[in-house]
């Protein structure tokens, strides 16, 4: 797989905030489907299903194709208007696509239909037994569903291990699964607990490591794949089976959007701030890929899809990975061009990345955020505000040619001091620093000519000084 762009993280423009990132491959192309955020947002899922999809030979092209489902065609939610949560999709034995989904407030799973992947979809019902009545049971919400050669599994479940507030949750067993009838309605059978939660996990190999929600399905040969986000809230974990409902193992963490567990990086240590998570794997052209999605304007609100290559080992196990700047770029960034700062893979102040809380925001630290107030959608800029001292911005990773850089920052904002330029995450091997003496509402240039280097390597900038700045981008020539 080639792309002829740069295909950066985020995927989708910036304008764009598309979380609980589900992946399918239909037909020649590559379809996201998930719940939709808005910049600033006050709320989770506030907006109407969308889908964007791109070629699968150019992971770079990626088209809008519209709204594809609304919150008011749902009769159970046209007068409460309320957020549609993450959604997943399949296609049935008919041929035709289905769109498990959960309203915010209910307690059961809705299903809209559609004759293409990214077509119009109509409402299809609710998920029940066979007497016609709900399926309520096990916290219904974050619905993932397979096709499993003609039997059709459901997947959902919701645990946490905090408290929400003005919210009664009961705790159940962890995450459910249940079999469909071929209607992709009827339940088979009550749901049976397939990965323990937070409190029933001692003995079980997910100590730690509980099922809290967003379970995501997909089968590798003969192997059942379940990435769920864990008690940990922001990291994706992933059990295997050879069975769709029963025996499943623990596995390990694919990836955190703070990098936790990676290669020693502990929460002190975060490199983003750390929220919840959600996501699923693909395979294109026998590359396995992770969708997830990260947290900007210092809220939980404003969430935008991501995603990283993986690697499915011989034995069945998968290695965490890290956050890049280009997961699905086919290799790193080439070393000379302007990156927007919206490609910053690591975002944090110098004393780690903090973790959200419920609705919590988190203003003291550098975020990624937007001129959204004035600007049409697809005009707005996005840059990094509140770089304040010792805050660390990073991007991952350029391939440098080997000759002498120029390393060029677009930049504004009130502050005196200066900004140190690395190529690793300790801040060992520097490149140089560059003088900060700003009072600009306008963007300014700041330069550093480094030396020759050749190789593949992060950029890490670490500001140290008094009041703050914004980045828009980076050049290097």
């Amino acid at each position: 797989m080639t792309t002829k762009k740069i295909a950066y993280n985020p995927y989708l423009p910036g304008y764009e905030y598309i979380p609980d990132g589900e992946p399918y491959v239909f037909g020649d192309r590559l379809y996201v489907y998930g719940s939709h955020d808005r910049a600033n947002g006050e709320t989770y899922c506030s907006e109407d299903y969308v889908c964007w999809s791109a070629p699968i030979n150019d992971l770079s092209d990626w088209h809008y194709e519209g709204v594809i489902y609304r919150k008011d065609q749902d009769p159970d939610n046209v007068e409460m208007m309320q957020p549609l949560y993450a959604p997943d999709v399949t296609q049935g034995i008919d041929g035709k696509y289905y769109l498990y989904y959960s309203i915010r407030g209910s307690n059961f799973i809705s299903v809209a239909v559609c004759d293409t992947p990214a077509g119009q979809y109509d409402y299809h019902g609710v998920v029940h037994y066979a007497d016609g009545s709900r399926m309520m049971d096990g916290n219904p919400f974050d619905p993932a569903v397979i096709n499993d050669d003609g039997r059709i599994w459901l997947y959902s479940g919701f645990c946490p291990h905090f408290e929400i507030p003005n919210v009664e949750i009961p705790v159940t067993e962890g995450g459910m699964c249940i079999e469909l009838d071929t209607d992709m309605l009827t339940c088979k059978s009550k749901p049976t607990a397939v990965i323990p939660n937070f409190s029933n996990s001692d003995g079980t190999g997910f100590e730690g490591h509980g099922y809290f929600e967003a379970p995501s399905i997909r089968k590798v040969k003969d192997t059942y794949y379940l990435v769920y986000a864990s008690q940990q809230i922001n990291e994706l974990c992933y059990a295997t089976s050879q069975y769709p409902n029963k025996d499943f193992k623990f596995g390990g963490t694919l990836i955190c959007n703070g990098d936790i567990g990676y290669q020693g990086i502990t929460p002190e240590t975060a490199r983003n701030v750390t929220a919840n998570i959600h996501g699923g794997m693909v395979e294109i052209f026998g590359q396995w890929y992770i969708f997830y999605h990260r947290h900007t304007h210092g809220i939980q609100f404003s969430r935008q899809g991501c995603a990283e290559p993986i690697t499915i080992h011989a034995d069945g196990s998968i290695p965490q990975v890290e956050v890049t700047s280009c997961g699905l770029n086919g290799g790193v960034m080439p070393g000379k061009g302007e990156t927007s700062a919206l490609y910053a893979c690591n975002v944090y102040a110098g004393d780690g990345g903090k973790a959200l809380g419920f609705g919590e925001v988190n203003y003291d630290d550098p975020f990624v955020t937007e001129n959204h107030e004035h600007e049409p959608e697809t005009e707005r800029t996005q840059y990094i505000t509140n770089i304040a001292d010792t805050s660390v911005i990073g991007f991952k990773y350029f391939l440098f040619d080997g000759t002498e850089h120029t390393l060029t920052l677009s930049v504004r904002g009130q502050a005196e001091g200066e900004i140190f330029a690395y190529l690793d995450d300790a801040h060992e091997r520097s490149l140089g620093k560059i003088a900060v003496s700003l009072n600009a509402q306008n963007w300014e240039t700041l330069s550093l000519v480094f030396e020759s280097i050749g190789g593949k390597y992060p950029l890490m900038l670490m500001y140290r000084g008094a009041g703050t700045l914004e980045l828009l981008s980076i050049s290097i020539v």
